[in-house]
């Protein structure tokens, strides 16, 4: 995304969108923000230089405007049938949990995320995979209720998530099949209060950013290109321990949010998808150590040429490693507030 004072403008709406959607007490003031929030990024998507670009804002576009079409679908069924907005019916209920999680990406509606995050920069991939989840998840806050649809959104997007990063060479797309595997953690923490969804997508977005900005700055997109541009030991210890955490391996920092939502579904006697979400999460735990895994194990030397240090991605990872390896012992105290 190339910073100019038109990026400036749609990144402020962009935002504007998201807080209009959130502070709205209808939701037709909730959609006139997510409309607002869908027209100011699609211009950040696009870049002339690339038209793979423009192929995934095309695709997020047909998306995001199918499920508002659904989104007013339920607002209209629930206006005429009940002829209050505020009182939804159980069928337009239905209605709008479907639309927000064709929003957010959620399997079984998860067929155009990784087509579009493969067709992003990685500015753009921080914002569709952390921002841009921060309205449908609390307008799904608002409707959510374990019934049918929401226990096989939960279990489908794990496994989607999960098995759908095995085969692939992209970070791009196994960082976007995390994203989906991630959701179903959400999805659940939904349930049990917004102060523990809101620790799990704040833990999540910081871990994701740091991944995301450190492929960034050396420019990688691939598995492959891990061997060569990863040079510096520091380096890869930092990239090997930011993914073990984004995975929550004990006693990295992301480890706590998914402990808290074991600890909640065990209280719900809710066995079943809990022992769904532990077993995908080792799944995930496999292709993100498989992504070092070429970095770390193969011995290379470092060619004067092609060595490539970033002073300041190395200080704000330094200072990120060491929140993941003490900051459990820091933020257990919120356990004492869930």
């Amino acid at each position: 995304m190339i910073m100019n004072p038109a990026s400036g403008l749609f990144m402020s709406t962009l935002m504007a969108g998201t807080f209009i959607t959130i502070c709205s007490k209808s939701w037709l003031g909730a959609w006139v923000g997510l409309e607002i929030n869908l027209l100011s990024f699609i211009p950040l998507m696009i870049n002339t230089s690339n038209q793979r670009t423009t192929e995934a804002a095309l695709k997020y576009f047909l998306t995001q405007a199918l499920a508002s079409l659904i989104l007013l679908l339920g607002l209209i069924s629930s206006a005429i049938f009940s002829e209050m907005m505020h009182n939804l019916s159980h069928y337009s209920q239905n209605i709008l949990i479907m639309a927000l999680l064709i929003k957010m990406g959620s399997a079984p509606f998860h067929f155009w995320f990784p087509g579009v995050m493969e067709g992003l920069d990685w500015t753009n991939c921080i914002i569709l995979s952390t921002w841009q989840k921060i309205a449908p998840l609390s307008l799904l806050s608002y409707v959510i209720s374990m019934e049918w649809i929401i226990t096989t959104t939960v279990v489908l997007s794990s496994l989607m998530g999960s098995l759908g990063g095995l085969n692939q060479t992209s970070l791009r797309k196994i960082l976007a099949y995390s994203s989906i595997n991630h959701l179903s953690w959400m999805i659940m923490s939904l349930n049990y209060g917004e102060l523990l969804w809101i620790t799990y997508f704040s833990i999540y977005s910081l871990l994701s950013i740091t991944i995301m900005v450190i492929f960034s700055s050396h420019q990688m997109y691939h598995i492959n290109q891990m061997f060569l541009k990863m040079n510096d030991p520091t380096l890869k210890h930092m990239t090997f321990i930011s993914l073990l955490s984004l995975g929550g391996l004990p006693p990295l920092l992301g480890f706590l949010p998914k402990w808290l939502v074991i600890l909640k579904m065990v209280e719900m006697n809710q066995i079943m998808i809990a022992s769904t979400l532990i077993f995908t999460a080792l799944v995930t735990l496999y292709f993100y150590m498989r992504i070092s895994y070429s970095a770390l194990l193969l011995n290379n030397s470092p060619q004067t040429w092609n060595l490539n240090t970033h002073p300041k991605t190395h200080i704000a990872t330094q200072s990120y490693i060491v929140l993941s390896l003490f900051g459990m012992p820091l933020l257990l105290p919120l356990m004492s507030w869930l």
